[in-house]
């Protein structure tokens, strides 16, 4: 059965007993409120907000770590084109705020995905039971509704096993150069 009134993202990991495991599988996103940083990461190279101690990662820093105390695991798999687009670049030298907070993340180049069952969208699974869709534009900002979620059995095992076969062929970030 899908939902449409989809709880909000923080409920959902906080309610996770087990695992929370995220694909992410465009080259590019355009949110808005990473628009400034990424246009000054296109011109100095450097990530301007890698500290995890910052205010801008205040909701999601102390949420992944109060999650992981709890003894949930957090995975987070990428696939990407290569040689990867600028935003992949961008969003690789800010994943070091990911490892920081305790979630593990690895990276898949596109080519070694193509015999992978993959759904449509980006998403979330909590505890292999649930599953949260992202939905975005084509430009890569947030979509009307920017989530979807599903308890439909077959469709979290579809997820559940793109997000395997990725995990399993993915290289560990601090092993994977862009």
């Amino acid at each position: 059965m899908s939902r449409n009134d989809v709880p909000e993202f923080d409920e959902l990991l906080r309610a996770a007993q087990h695992s929370a495991v995220h694909l992410e599988m465009r080259d590019v996103y355009g949110v808005g409120d990473e628009a400034t940083d990424f246009e000054q990461f296109k011109r100095t190279g450097v990530h301007p907000d890698a500290d995890p101690a910052t205010a801008d990662w205040g909701g999601w820093v102390p949420l992944v770590r109060e999650t992981v105390a709890r003894g949930v695991v957090m995975r987070r798999a990428r696939i990407v084109s290569e040689p990867v687009t600028d935003y992949i670049r961008f969003e690789h030298a800010g994943t070091i705020v990911n490892v920081a907070a305790g979630e593990l993340v690895r990276w898949l180049p596109r080519r070694k995905a193509s015999d992978i069952a993959l759904p449509g969208n980006d998403f979330w699974v909590f505890d292999g039971k649930v599953v949260q869709f992202n939905h975005f534009t084509g430009a890569g900002d947030w979509a009307t509704p920017k989530y979807s979620m599903s308890e439909d059995v077959d469709l979290v095992k579809l997820c559940v096993s793109a997000f395997e076969a990725v995990w399993e062929r993915g290289t560990p970030h601090e092993h994977y150069t862009v």
